[in-house]
């Protein structure tokens, strides 16, 4: 007797109610999981808030959208971290609602759940979903240009050249990577017979002028700060070097798609026993115009991404792992016919519930007991709040005004810029960076000083101590991680520049 799952039946008959609640899901727990184990925002994201609150067009860090919006979103949970969580989880949630329609419109409804559960297995296990910035904002971008894309090449539905045009113009203010993205996708334009086609009309003229209105801020701000320039081409006596960094990158993205390799194991012929008594979702045919999109657009990112990471010496995949391998599971899916059998449910089920539960586990993990075995510290257990309170107070008691600026460690004035009153950060060590202020009016403005102090007396280490000349350090401040382990107290050495007038 054939035993179809509950889940089978509802891919075949309610697909698009079986994404949302696996994407919902998925972003459930990646947006409680830093609400209960996270004291200090993950990665950058304190640094790209601070950049946000300044409202630049343009910064080292790149172009402006994803810190305007990370300053939004926490302004609009009243200056908590809450709002970025949330705004991190809605980028994913669109990311792929996106590909489901894509996946859709290529291999119809039912096979696209099946591309989307595989690509989620690869997205989530390649990169982290909670720290905003411009990787985490482009993934829907790229999503919704791909499927524009398909719309105007592969059912050359002229409408959604207005909707192409604006994919095209965000992607250029959220990520250096966009132009990337938009040359990949006119190069598949122009090497296929209907793409050549599609470009052939007047429609996009008209979209070119839509996506410069939108980014022609950035580009001013780019030629102003003269920017536009490429990073320096390695030495030839490099190249090998940066050819086994491109390896590396490559083998990383290789390595986060084991899920999707494993689970095509386990429900290949090998492992049934009852081959022909298996449910079966089956798809229209897919044309070769089809196919030739999901297969460039799954292989062209990842390959080309990595060439560019090891040519430019970069530690990830040039535009994000996220962007790289989104297209994946889509290309599992068409590679393995109009009709794909589920044999071994429950172990198919174990697998992918797994593979999307690792990275939440490994992050629990890493909160609570990586302190008791080693002594690295979790950048995540730092008490932000405390932090920020404690030295927010401090000076206003202090000087009668309220904080304004913060200098030292960038990694502690970041996590004080975060705090209510939000002061201006400065990176002292490199004050170009933060081009909103300077030495000169940190000094005459005031502000705060921290560093991290190694013993009781607090002085200030020997760079900070030359930047600011005269520095009277005050009692180093003692304060509890969130799991202190085999850690000492977390020991913060400050002084107060106290404003001129």
């Amino acid at each position: 007797m054939r035993f179809t799952s509950l889940v089978v039946e509802l891919i075949r008959a309610r697909p698009r109610l079986v994404v949302w609640i696996v994407v919902l899901a998925q972003a459930a727990i990646w947006l409680l999981l830093p609400l209960v184990l996270y004291r200090s925002p993950p990665g950058d994201l304190a640094t790209v808030l601070a950049f946000g609150r300044e409202y630049q067009v343009g910064t080292d860090m790149g172009p402006p959208l994803a810190f305007w919006l990370a300053d939004i979103a926490f302004r609009a949970a009243g200056n908590h971290v809450f709002g970025v969580y949330l705004l991190a989880q809605a980028c994913e949630v669109a990311t792929f609602i996106a590909f489901y329609q894509l996946a859709r419109a290529i291999v119809g409804r039912q096979q696209a759940v099946l591309a989307v559960l595989l690509s989620m297995t690869v997205v989530v296990f390649s990169s982290p979903s909670v720290e905003f910035g411009p990787l985490i904002l482009a993934r829907p971008l790229w999503a919704l240009l791909l499927l524009h894309s398909w719309q105007l090449i592969g059912q050359n539905r002229r409408s959604a050249w207005f909707a192409w045009s604006i994919d095209c113009g965000l992607l250029l203010l959220t990520t250096p990577a966009a132009l990337g993205m938009i040359l990949l996708v006119a190069g598949f334009a122009v090497a296929t017979p209907r793409g050549r086609r599609t470009l052939r009309a007047v429609d996009p003229v008209y979209a070119l002028l839509v996506v410069v209105v939108l980014a022609l801020p950035y580009l001013i701000w780019l030629v102003r700060a003269d920017a536009l320039a490429l990073p320096p081409l390695p030495a030839l006596a490099d190249l090998s070097a940066r050819a086994t960094r491109s390896g590396i990158v490559l083998g990383g993205l290789i390595t986060a798609s084991v899920a999707i390799a494993l689970l095509a194991i386990l429900n290949s012929r090998w492992f049934a026993r009852d081959v022909d008594d298996t449910p079966s979702i089956y798809r229209p045919p897919v044309g070769p115009l089809a196919q030739q999109f999901v297969y460039f657009f799954a292989f062209a990112p990842a390959v080309l991404g990595s060439l560019v990471a090891g040519l430019f010496n970069q530690e990830r995949v040039f535009g994000g792992a996220g962007v790289a391998l989104l297209m994946s599971g889509l290309a599992v899916v068409v590679a393995t016919g109009d009709l794909i059998h589920l044999r071994r449910q429950r172990l198919l089920r174990t697998v992918w519930a797994t593979a999307i539960a690792a990275p939440a586990a490994a992050a629990l993990a890493v909160a609570l007991f990586l302190p008791w075995t080693s002594t690295t510290e979790v950048p995540t257990s730092l008490p932000a709040a405390a932090i920020g309170h404690f030295f927010d107070d401090s000076y206003e008691r202090r000087t009668n005004q309220r904080l304004r600026a913060v200098a030292g460690d960038p990694e502690l004035a970041s996590l004080i810029a975060m705090q209510s009153r939000r002061p201006h950060l400065l990176l002292d060590a490199t004050p170009q960076r933060t081009p909103w202020l300077s030495l000169a009016k940190f000094n005459e403005t005031g502000g705060v000083v921290v560093w991290r102090a190694s013993d009781t007396s607090g002085a200030p280490p020997p760079d900070i101590a030359q930047r600011f000349p005269g520095l009277v350090p005050e009692v180093p401040r003692s304060f509890d991680r969130l799991v202190n382990g085999r850690q000492g107290l977390l020991r913060i050495g400050w002084a107060i520049v106290r404003p001129k007038g």
